[in-house]
């Protein structure tokens, strides 16, 4: 028996605008006014912001990220994902919307998955990026934010590229993007090692998350990581930041122990200048 027959429901109107949405009329901008600029001065200004990271190393490419999604002085979410698989051997961090961002990896996983049908394999790294450059740099000016680092292993080895919505496509070995990025720049360009162990690699990782995450006030809540190796990415752990940062202030620093031992071995010499003034002259100074 149909349902409407049963609780005398009817289906609604689907052929006609719905009741919740404004007229056509109200979506239109005053006359004279470019859509774009008229955004740009009366919509809403809402800062945002991140801190994710990624660097390419001996073991594969390590990906880590916070799990704090702002907007404006809002915490909208404590625990959000801002690494995102895209298949089995490529993931990326996301900066900018996170509508944005995640309609965008949507598209990219469709694209990539029907050129694997067609061709028989998936693309490259290079190929992903490439792709999703010259998708996004369409809708140049157009508000469009999307700050990506893809991460993945192919034929060629660990991959790294930067890729921008306004089309920008960069390759190279760390990139840190978001707000909190001078801050994990400083801890990743201090402690960076292409030949790390995979646990090095971990530990620096999260060192410059929690850096950040203490320093800038749009980046909180947990630590993500992911390790991208040739068998494919791995979820490595979700750490939280406050707890990470007070366990790395209690630990010792490496580099004074280095310079205290190095002061033993070697003593400073003492200072050749003598002084050739009389002892009564330097007395009267």
């Amino acid at each position: 028996m149909a349902l409407q027959d049963v609780c005398k429901w009817q289906a609604p109107n689907t052929q006609g605008p719905s009741p919740h949405l404004p007229q056509a009329g109200a979506w239109a901008v005053p006359r004279g006014c470019d859509p774009q600029t008229f955004l740009q001065i009366h919509g809403p200004r809402l800062a945002h912001g991140t801190t994710t990271l990624a660097f390419r190393f001996r073991h594969g490419v390590i990906a880590a990220a916070d799990t704090r999604s702002s907007c404006g002085n809002y915490v909208a979410c404590p625990a959000s994902r801002k690494i995102i698989p895209v298949h089995q051997h490529l993931l990326g961090t996301t900066s900018g919307t996170s509508a944005d961002c995640a309609i965008w990896y949507r598209v990219l996983q469709r694209e990539l998955r029907l050129r694997a049908l067609r061709e028989g394999q998936l693309p490259s790294v290079a190929g992903a990026a490439k792709l999703l450059s010259t998708m996004m740099s369409c809708y140049r000016g157009l508000d469009l934010c999307v700050a990506t680092a893809l991460c993945g292993w192919d034929r060629s080895g660990p991959v790294l590229f930067y890729v921008y919505s306004d089309g920008t496509r960069l390759q190279g070995n760390i990139f840190s993007v978001g707000s909190g990025s001078p801050y994990a720049y400083g801890v990743l360009d201090r402690g960076y090692r292409y030949d790390m162990t995979p646990q090095e690699a971990y530990a620096l990782a999260r060192c410059a998350v929690a850096h950040a995450t203490h320093r800038d006030a749009y980046s909180g809540g947990s630590v993500d990581l992911f390790h991208v190796r040739e068998t494919g990415w791995e979820y490595v752990s979700r750490d939280d930041a406050c707890v990470l940062y007070s366990d790395l202030q209690k630990l010792p620093e490496p580099d004074k122990e280095e310079e205290e031992e190095a002061s033993r071995a070697h003593p400073e010499p003492a200072s050749p200048y003598r002084d050739s003034r009389l002892p009564a002259e330097t007395e009267r100074l």
